[in-house]
């Protein structure tokens, strides 16, 4: 059953991808795979974590980001080809979601994807995951690491991908970098300074939202790596369009918002995780 609803997603995906300049909807992409619209909207969004709709939309303004900076066509061109009937359009959106109009997006010329497109798995079936199964990553782990950083992307502005991994080869080397397993496939990983506390990077594949990893990393982190030390980490500031939901997360999980920063040239905002005995300990 699940092999079934993994291969049925992938083939949307797949159809999505072959047609992101064409005019989509959920509606067309249902009557294409002859799917009930209404089962797949589920479907899809309880697996990926977007709607189609939301998929489409940063799918089309990353490869319209792309060709801002790789290309010479015309803004307008890349508007049209983005399902957008107006230039104008185009900018209001592009500029929700990259904190820049395009025509300064191409002047800047730091190109970085919204959405790659998604690969689907499907998971071991009845395994149980432990904290204890976190561990120190290894160099060897770095394919399956970025594999997993491909998929969440969402959660990170400015993310390049030849950048990001000589950052993660000297977290593996200075021993800041944790990894979870479920058979061969990476879901979910951390990068943390032990001595500030501040959390780097912290990812949970999307399939596995609901399996509790984000609660497993914190349980790790409070009980074993840093008991009763405050922890940090940053995220979208609140009403950004291109937060996919890391904010909800980060509250839900008992952290709480502190100062606004930019990083990157992106608007963002910290966020601080006090353990319980940290008020006791500050008076």
């Amino acid at each position: 059953m699940e092999e079934q609803r993994i291969a049925l997603l992938s083939e949307v995906i797949a159809f999505i991808e072959a047609n992101l300049q064409e005019d989509l909807d959920l509606e067309q992409v249902a009557a294409a795979l002859h799917y009930s619209k209404y089962h797949l909207h589920r479907m899809f969004t309880q697996t990926v974590g977007l709607t189609i709709h939301a998929y489409i939309r940063r799918r089309r303004l990353t490869e319209a980001a792309r060709a801002l900076v790789f290309s010479r066509r015309s803004i307008l061109d890349i508007a049209l080809s983005a399902g957008y009937n107006s230039q104008q359009t185009f900018s209001c959106v592009f500029k929700d979601l990259y904190k820049m109009t395009p025509a300064r997006f191409r002047q800047v010329g730091n190109f970085y994807p919204l959405q790659l497109e998604y690969t689907l798995e499907v998971p071991p079936q009845n395994v149980r995951l432990t904290k204890e199964a976190i561990r120190l990553a290894r160099r060897e782990d770095i394919p399956a690491w970025m594999s997993l950083t491909r998929q969440v992307i969402d959660g990170f502005p400015h993310w390049v991908e030849t950048d990001y991994r000589k950052r993660l080869g000297q977290s593996i080397a200075y021993r800041r970098a944790f990894i979870l397993f479920d058979g061969p496939l990476a879901v979910g990983a951390m990068i943390l300074s032990r001595r500030s506390g501040h959390i780097h990077f912290w990812a949970i594949h999307p399939q596995y939202h609901a399996r509790g990893l984000w609660e497993l990393f914190l349980d790790k982190l409070t009980g074993d790596l840093l008991p009763g030390r405050v922890l940090s980490t940053t995220t979208y500031r609140a009403g950004d369009k291109a937060d996919t939901g890391y904010r909800q997360t980060l509250l839900r999980l008992g952290f709480r918002e502190d100062a606004l920063l930019t990083e990157f040239g992106y608007p963002t905002q910290r966020f601080l995780f006090l353990p319980p005995n940290h008020a006791q300990t500050q008076r």
